[in-house]
């Protein structure tokens, strides 16, 4: 196998007849979905999606793959493909055209959908082309072909690139479902064909790799969410991703089944499930939906409300229920269903808010305790059966964590797939399909792009760790004046401390070491007020150090005078 490793170097040109394959997010992460394809000049991107941040990423909305690989080169994409609408795959387009507002952008029905209400909140007015299963298109160098998957979100697609140097199938996130409830099977008699015609390199959904077995049905959970229904007390709460629109069609037909009137909170799930609706993705009987002004009007036992937050996020509905920061109050007659499975990371958010709807009294339904979600994800039954099917030449597992990523090339040399032709890249790695032959040549930056409120890009690892450093230790600022010719103390020190964990009747012996290590450095004649700075930061961090094992920032301000 070949695997990456730090030493790599930057990429040679790629040789006339290659094909390169770059993902800029998505390999060792779960989510920033974005790979790019170079044939004879020209590029080809398949997916451009959003990290969502972690709790060592304080004051972080987004993270964006990073552009740069491709920002001289702008002019030479010929469209960006996306192959279903989740925000891991089409969250990070409106960044990308800001850069160049005319990229092509290739999708199925509900993903376009989607992706232009989103562009709306931008100012965006993008260029489209809408594509369906068993369609063809061409691009430039790349003769592309959609073939169908199932996922937790309707209209998802695979996507065949056809180049001089070979045939690559890149499956986008998928299962097989066999009962799916829209009834849109994943085309392996697709796969099989193109397996029969030769796959040079199969690029495959590594997520559930590690599960043993096949992914259960989405039909088996229909009369889990209606025995929760039947058996609430009164008003019934349902979390789940604002794009998942099979979960919520399965929760308006409890309610309608058990004569409950639905009503969809958070700015997220009503736009998205307006276009569902809109579309006909979703199917709503006349006289279910309500308006949140007017839950007042319904009596509790006769509501349902579908929310966002089953991830825990912080300004979510679901969130600032619990935290009772929300016009909603949840009581101990409330049934809170979490209809979503945990994303790698948000554990402890989530337990936070199943605590905090606990301590009101609410009964927590979820997946630890009911079948209230399935994966949309292909376990590793599922890809044994696609690698047997395609037969690939080469194998690149995608869209997972390293471990996913390992265990999904591990199945695949089990189907006979040898070990030089399997490649585990990461995000940056550069990998050439040239003469039937995909291998490792190079790295490109592909670091976080980090969002924070309007900055795109300026927050840096150093100000996250500024950050870290203030949430975890506090800070101790310090203001003095000093004689501009003598380096006299002639003003302070005045000291604010916040979240260091000082007590303020020690800052009498602060003053006292401060005061003394300023006379010493004023009579060796220092006046320069850089030095004076850093010899307090030491000063005093050397104080808090040994009395208190803290490490705070410490902000020293010297004025001269």
């Amino acid at each position: 196998m070949s695997h990456p490793h730090p030493e790599l170097s930057s990429p040679p040109q790629l040789p006339e007849g290659g094909l390169r394959i770059v993902a800029l997010g998505g390999l060792g992460e779960i989510g920033r979905n974005m790979t790019v394809f170079e044939y004879g000049g020209r590029l080809l991107i398949v997916d451009c999606g959003v990290l969502f941040p972690e709790t060592e990423q304080p004051g972080i909305d987004l993270i964006l793959p990073d552009f740069e690989y491709i920002r001289d080169r702008l002019d030479q994409v010929e469209a960006v493909v996306l192959t279903h609408g989740h925000e891991d795959h089409i969250g990070a387009v409106p960044y990308l055209l800001r850069e160049r507002p005319d990229i092509p952008l290739v999708g199925s029905r509900l993903t376009l959908a989607l992706l232009e209400a989103k562009l709306t909140e931008h100012r965006i007015r993008p260029v489209t082309l809408q594509v369906a299963e068993g369609g063809r298109q061409t691009f430039g160098p790349f003769a592309l072909e959609f073939l169908a998957v199932n996922h937790s979100i309707p209209d998802a697609l695979a996507v065949a690139i056809r180049t001089p140097a070979g045939l690559v199938l890149a499956t986008g996130d998928f299962k097989m479902d066999q009962l799916p409830l829209d009834g849109r099977l994943t085309d392996l008699p697709g796969f099989a064909r193109l397996g029969a015609e030769g796959i040079d390199l199969l690029m495959s959904d590594s997520t559930n790799s590690e599960v043993a077995g096949f992914v259960t049905s989405e039909r088996e959970i229909g009369p889990v969410i209606d025995d929760v229904f039947r058996t609430a007390k009164e008003r019934i709460i349902v979390a789940c991703f604002a794009s998942h629109i099979h979960r919520v069609q399965q929760v308006l037909d409890a309610a309608v089944a058990n004569n409950r009137r639905v009503c969809f909170v958070g700015r997220s799930m009503v736009r998205n499930m307006g276009v569902a609706r809109e579309l006909g993705y979703i199917n709503v009987p006349d006289g279910v939906m309500i308006e949140q002004r007017d839950l007042e009007n319904i009596p509790a036992d006769r509501l349902v409300l579908v929310c966002t937050g089953s991830q825990g996020e912080p300004m979510s509905a679901l969130s600032r229920m619990a935290g009772r920061d929300h016009q909603i109050r949840i009581t101990d007659r409330d049934t809170v269903m979490l209809a979503s499975s945990l994303i790698p990371g948000n554990e402890n958010a989530v337990n936070r808010v199943i605590n905090g709807l606990t301590r009101w009294g609410a009964r927590i339904v979820h997946k630890g305790n009911a079948l209230v979600h399935v994966s949309g994800h292909a376990s590793a039954g599922e890809l044994l059966y696609v690698l047997n099917v395609t037969k690939p030449g080469n194998f690149m597992p995608i869209h997972g964590e390293w471990r996913h990523l390992r265990a999904h090339a591990k199945l695949a040399a089990l189907t006979g797939v040898p070990d030089e032709n399997i490649v585990i890249a990461e995000d940056g790695v550069v990998v050439d399909l040239i003469e039937g032959q995909a291998r490792i040549v190079g790295a490109v930056p592909a670091g976080y792009v980090y969002v924070d409120g309007l900055s795109v890009g300026e927050v840096t690892e150093t100000s996250l760790k500024d950050r870290r450093i203030l949430g975890e230790e506090g800070f101790v600022s310090i203001v003095v004046g000093i004689d501009s010719t003598s380096g006299k103390l002639v003003a302070g020190p005045e000291i604010h401390a916040r979240g260091a964990g000082i007590v303020n009747q020690d800052f009498d012996e602060l003053i006292q070491r401060i005061e003394s290590v300023l006379r010493d450095v004023a009579a060796d004649g220092v006046n320069d007020p850089h030095q004076v700075n850093q010899l307090i930061r030491r000063t005093v961090g050397k104080w808090v150090s040994d009395n208190y094992r803290r490490r705070p920032m410490i902000i020293p301000v010297v004025v001269e005078v």
